[in-house]
């Protein structure tokens, strides 16, 4: 089918003769999706790469440990000021320049961690890392949403999320090449690779229709929308639905004072972000060779078992990928959370009885693996489909900055209390608390959560101003 613009402005389609196997839509929309979600693949290396340099570092400048839990946190301080920044960028500037702009900085901050001289360096270079982070997170997914066709809406977001399973993937991969010779300084050092094919790429993308229409640039937008969808008609119909909404101005902090309803979706997307970052998966991601320390692994083996962990949380992404906008946004939650919690609470048990044999060992290590499975599949990449769907257009911007605000704060009180919780609860102890609070997010789930899988924003909208509880807001 060809796409033309008829001269009365009308969109009609032409029957083509000769039908072509290879779908130049879809290969656009995929290549979209791959470039700007390489700033999920930038974060995670952010978020992958401290794992092994920690001790390594810690060692050679004589850290304490609440100076180690700086070094890591420091980077969710910069995330959470990125995120709150990133909202009047990516309306001022534009998804696309913001995405730049996060790229940019993410160079400068990954040189200067690895030519770090002290730890008040490090972790100031870290907290530069961690704003390109907060710009990259809240403006890819909502760059990507913006982009996608309703049909493809969660699968085209949660790719983010599996980009930054990738990232932490390599950067495991990386620290454990680079720990044989304990070069620390390198394992940050690769990290600028993808930063600069991020920013090459980026270049390339266009910009979201949203956006262009809100900036008065409808020719722009309809001829983008033309290009990304198959129908000529539900391009159309997409400008149309988008010039409707635009009718009402973003106004989020006002709207967030006096619309109750506002209110409700805005702390849905907090209580979200809460959950996702309390569920535990970074004191894996950040602590994987600490925990593997006390189950009794030597120094390589901490390592390679931390790259295997590394290796299944990219592969139960792609779970999510395939079911996210087949099986609905709730009963993959529901999975993940209840697998979460008796992951947990197994390994708790396990490091209760001391560790002293292999098989114990072998179990620690594969109860980690269901849990960052349980994880990738769900919470991970699901949170921000769903925080990216529920804000009204209003107030949009503010909600998704409040809410990725949110989840880098937590972030931050997860990653600055991890190894001070197991000096004070226990091992033992520390993962029967992250044990409960996933069976608590499991009944959160249930009582608040909607499942929005095929519903418009527009329609996801209108029931939220009406006043439909939070859980029935979608289907």
């Amino acid at each position: 089918m060809n796409d033309q613009v008829g001269t009365n402005g009308t969109i009609s389609p032409q029957d083509d003769a000769t039908p072509s196997i290879f779908d130049a839509t879809r290969f656009k929309i995929i290549a979209i999706g791959v470039i700007a979600a390489l700033a999920g693949l930038m974060s995670g290396l952010d978020i992958g790469v401290v794992a092994g340099a920690l001790d390594l570092f810690g060692r050679e400048y004589h850290a304490s440990t609440v100076a180690l839990e700086w070094v890591v946190s420091s980077m969710m301080a910069g995330a959470a000021a990125g995120a709150l920044s990133a909202g009047w960028m990516s309306k001022t500037l534009g998804r696309k320049h913001s995405l730049i702009v996060g790229g940019a900085i993410f160079v400068i901050g990954t040189i200067g961690c690895a030519m770090s001289w002290s730890v008040a360096s490090m972790i100031s270079f870290r907290v530069v890392m961690g704003v390109a982070v907060g710009i990259s997170a809240f403006t890819a997914p909502l760059y990507l949403s913006e982009i996608a066709s309703e049909d493809a809406r969660g699968a085209m977001v949660s790719t983010y999320q599996l980009m930054v399973t990738v990232g932490i993937f390599i950067a495991f991969l990386s620290d454990t090449y680079f720990s044989y010779s304990g070069n620390w300084r390198w394992m940050f050092g690769v990290a600028g690779i993808p930063a600069i094919l991020f920013l090459t790429g980026v270049l390339f993308l266009p910009y979201s229709p949203r956006w262009l229409m809100a900036q008065g640039r409808h020719k722009e937008a309809r001829q983008i929308l033309l290009d990304l969808r198959e129908d000529p008609l539900t391009a159309a119909r997409e400008i149309r639905a988008i010039r409707e909404q635009l009718e009402t101005k973003q106004e989020g902090f006002k709207l967030f004072r006096t619309n109750p309803n506002f209110r409700r979706s805005v702390a849905l997307g907090v209580m979200l972000q809460m959950m996702q970052q309390l569920a535990g998966i970074n004191i894996v991601m950040y602590y994987a060779p600490n925990i593997l320390a006390a189950a009794h692994f030597d120094e390589q083996s901490q390592m390679w078992c931390t790259a295997i962990i590394g290796l299944v949380n990219m592969l139960a992404t792609f779970v999510a990928l395939g079911l996210v906008d087949r099986w609905g946004r709730k009963p993959i939650l529901y999975a993940g959370f209840t697998v979460m919690a008796l992951g947990m609470g197994v390994l708790a048990m396990l490091l209760q009885t001391g560790m002293t044999t292999q098989s114990s060992q072998i179990a620690a290590v594969f109860l980690l693996m269901i849990f960052c499975a349980g994880f990738a599949m769900s919470a991970g990449p699901l949170m921000w489909v769903l925080c990216s769907e529920i804000q009204p257009l209003a107030g949009r911007d503010f909600g998704i900055a409040i809410s990725t605000f949110t989840n880098w704060m937590t972030n931050l009180l997860v990653g600055v209390s991890f190894l001070t919780l197991m000096q004070t609860l226990g091992t033992a102890g520390t993962f029967w608390l992250f044990a409960g609070l996933n069976a608590l997010f499991l009944l959160l789930t249930i009582l608040f959560v909607p499942e929005t899988r095929g519903m418009s924003l527009a329609v996801i909208e209108k029931r939220l101003m009406q006043g439909v509880k939070l859980r029935k807001l979608g289907r």
